[in-house]
């Protein structure tokens, strides 16, 4: 990193012989592993640097990285956290391995690391942007929800992932639209996974905009590119694994050294900006996402809330979203 040390992340290093004093993991990893001297952070995602008994080989700190280890691979420790001179560095390398889908762990000024790549703190904030996202083309769509619909799709120079809107029905800018954020999910939406409830969330956002479109009135469906509310498919599917072990959601995601809540809702707004919406009824359980929309400057007319009922799969995940992180749910 431009100013501070280099990085370099354990899950995806090459340089088998990279050995380094010292690591830098997010404070919900350090708490988890119960670390000595762990102080206090403000934030879960927050950065935490330590220091061992021994220097960090590659096999060492897997299993301070990497939660499956917790119970099979020793830790050799004590550790111990330290004051971190270059804290906006730091940030910007556990954000940039969320980004990326890997788990927030680096060794930090390794031998032996191999090529480096600069990385500015202006980079992230470039990459962050959305007003840099634009329209790349649209199309008509029929689905099997409703015969009338377009697909619009939106990118960025700097952002490889590729948002779409589903528009159903004629636009009007006399009616606010019926919309919903749907964050990608592959085991859901997909694969029919009973584990959550975006694959029947989606179905009934879509069937809820056709009924909206034969009434004269029209829906938006945002579908972003940001999998397992932001931390990728292989964490999510870690996360997984560690709810098959008794963790909840936000535990999971803890345990991961990951935020349980990571996605990008100015990039939702800036779409709705690019379609020329500017109030919607906005299909959700979820009031954050209501607040978040309304502070990129969408305002919204109506929470419209979704009524659907759990399986066996998924009532501890319902119940963890009504108890956890706040979702209305009836």
């Amino acid at each position: 990193m431009d100013g501070g040390p280099v990085l370099l992340p354990v899950e995806t290093a090459v340089a088998r012989h990279a050995a380094a004093d010292r690591m830098l993991i997010s404070a919900a990893r350090a708490e988890t592993l119960k670390l000595a001297n762990q102080r206090e952070a403000a934030e879960p995602h927050a950065p935490v640097l330590i220091h061992g008994a021994e220097p960090f080989d590659l096999a060492a700190a897997l299993p301070v990285a990497d939660p499956a280890l917790d119970l099979t691979a020793p830790l050799k420790g004590p550790f111990r956290a330290e004051t971190i001179d270059w804290a906006d560095q730091a940030a910007v390398a556990l954000e940039l391995a969320r980004i990326a889908g890997i788990l927030p762990a680096f060794l930090v000024d390794p031998a032996d690391a191999g090529e480096t790549q600069p990385v500015a703190v202006s980079d992230l904030a470039a990459w962050a942007d959305a007003a840099v996202l634009s329209i790349a083309t649209r199309a008509r769509l029929p689905v099997s929800a409703s015969e009338d619909a377009e697909i619009v799709a939106f990118r960025s120079a700097e952002d490889l992932r590729e948002h779409v809107a589903l528009v159903i029905g004629e636009q009007r800018s006399d009616i606010a639209p019926l919309v919903r954020l749907h964050s990608e999910c592959l085991t859901g939406d997909i694969l029919g996974s009973l584990k959550c409830d975006c694959g029947p969330q989606l179905d009934a956002a879509l069937h809820a905009m056709a009924d909206e479109a034969a009434r004269g009135g029209w829906g938006v469906l945002l579908y972003l590119r940001q999998e397992g509310r932001g931390i990728g498919l292989v964490n999510k599917l870690r996360a997984y694994r560690l709810q098959d072990q008794g963790f909840d959601t936000v535990d999971a995601n803890r345990r991961l050294g990951l935020p349980d809540e990571a996605r990008d809702f100015p990039v939702a707004a800036r779409m709705l900006e690019l379609l020329g919406v500017g109030e919607v009824r906005l299909m959700t359980n979820n009031p954050a996402k209501v607040e978040a929309l309304a502070a990129s400057g969408i305002a919204v007319a109506e929470r419209v809330p979704h009524q659907l009922p759990a399986n066996p799969h998924n009532a501890r995940y319902l119940s963890t979203k009504r108890d956890r992180s706040g979702h209305l749910l009836t």
